[in-house]
């Protein structure tokens, strides 16, 4: 059994390779629901989509978002009639009082639908329709995702971080506070960043079906550290399971160069050093770490080391075997730690 841990597109592209290297029917996926936001009173879950899209054979691949060759006939519709309308395009947030008001999974990234600000497919948009029908009916997002696991034929086993609204807000220079969709999609990740902070994360817990994931080894891939993993991390007990399993990660840098997204201006906005030092400091849990080639960090922690682009399936698989052979040797290591038994020499 293993447990990944997944936010944005680094690790789900890894996953296409795990499949080869861990059967996909004892492999569990936590993925991050900071970035969800409710967009016309629907709950869009990217991260969690990410997966169930990737797992499904359907995930456009191209843009790593949304469904491939989905229609946006709705999306468009949306924006004509808010032109036609002279309505101020989006982000449109609903008011304070909004925010908190409605299914409380939503809490603090409530978006009006008007000339929606995320391009949300035609079948995409029913997948969200349905999550949020089944929320209004009273089961929870756990089960919700189950559900249209099954539907989408997943082999993983599909587990949101929380039950619980937690929301990744971003501070800006600017004096700012957005959600970090809009600071993403909507402003492509500009002002600068001053700090982030996942509201409602002391207020939440990990699922029980979650903590019991994190009873077996975990691989962290090359995700970004604040806003795809951090909000797992901000969840009470979540660092503590991660300390007492074994756990490798895959930098999404090499050496100080990330390899996409804002992971870089992000990590510098709370104050780390955006590197694989940096990601090293962040998670002070990790046993072991998968490395570029090219990547010159020393680190105090076991590290196994190849090519660490995905590009493919091939590439996600030669870096799942690094993960492999690092928890092997973690494994290695702690059995060599362990006091002899009783009577042995």
């Amino acid at each position: 059994m293993v447990t990944f841990l997944a936010g944005g597109t680094g690790t789900p592209k890894l996953l296409d390779g795990a499949a080869r290297v861990w059967e996909p029917a004892e492999t569990a996926v936590v993925a991050n629901t900071g970035d969800d936001v409710e967009l016309g009173g629907h709950l869009v879950c990217p991260d969690v989509d990410t997966v169930l899209f990737a797992g499904g054979g359907v995930l456009d691949r191209e843009t790593w978002w949304g469904i491939g060759g989905d229609t946006t006939a709705t999306h468009a519709e949306l924006g004509r009639l808010a032109e036609a309308a002279g309505l101020e395009a989006g982000p449109r947030y609903l008011d304070a009082d909004a925010q908190t008001a409605g299914r409380e999974i939503a809490r603090w990234r409530r978006f009006s639908a008007v000339a929606e600000f995320m391009e949300i497919g035609d079948r995409d948009r029913a997948v969200h329709l349905t999550r949020t029908g089944l929320l209004d009916e009273g089961h929870t997002l756990t089960a919700a995702v189950r559900t249209l696991a099954d539907a989408f034929g997943l082999d993983v086993d599909l587990l949101p971080m929380s039950d619980d609204p937690v929301a990744t807000l971003v501070h800006t220079e600017a004096g700012e506070t957005l959600h970090f969709q809009e600071y993403w999609v909507a402003r492509r990740g500009e002002p600068a960043v001053a700090d982030v902070e996942f509201r409602g994360a002391d207020d939440a817990e990990p699922t029980d079906a979650v903590l019991a994931a994190l009873d077996d080894p975990v691989v962290i891939g090359p995700s970004n550290p604040v806003t795809s993993i951090g909000p797992m991390l901000a969840l009470p007990g979540f660092e503590r399971a991660l300390r007492e399993t074994p756990v490798v990660a895959v930098s999404p840098f090499v050496g100080d160069e990330v390899f996409s997204g804002p992971a870089a201006d992000l990590m510098a906005g709370v104050g780390r050093d955006p590197s694989t030092a940096g990601v090293a400091a962040a998670y002070p849990f990790a046993d072991a770490f998968v490395l570029d080639d090219a990547d010159p960090t020393e680190l105090d922690r076991h590290v196994e080391r190849t090519d660490t682009e995905i590009d493919d399936a091939d590439d996600a698989e030669r870096i799942a075997r690094a993960c492999e052979r690092a928890l092997a040797a973690v494994d290695d290591d702690a059995a060599d730690a362990s006091p002899p038994r009783e009577g042995a020499e």
